[in-house]
């Protein structure tokens, strides 16, 4: 089974994780993986991955003040595209062998 989606699916990753931004691709990449995440955020990191309807208002405003708005956008946006690949990439896998 070929993914026609493959290949503009494979830029977004790309570019949400690696493009320029206001904050550092590490961090965006971490974030992502949900891997190495620094403290300040690993609540909120973890229930984008784990829970995404239980981010509350009060989740975001704890570290809004030190990340500002386009970087913390950057940082919720990796993190919840991070999540549906790590969703997503085992499903295709699935459907390969099926």
């Amino acid at each position: 089974m070929t993914d026609p989606h493959a290949t503009i699916r494979d830029e977004v990753f790309r570019r949400v994780f690696g493009g320029p931004g206001e904050s550092e691709p590490a961090l965006r990449q971490a974030v992502a993986e949900n891997v190495s995440v620094p403290p300040d955020l690993q609540l909120l990191i973890t229930k984008i991955h784990a829970h995404a309807y239980q981010v509350t208002d009060d989740d975001v405003a704890r570290v809004q003040a030190h990340y500002g708005d386009d970087a913390l956008f950057e940082i919720i946006v990796s993190a919840a595209v991070g999540a549906s690949r790590k969703r997503l990439l085992p499903a295709l896998a699935a459907l390969e062998e099926a």
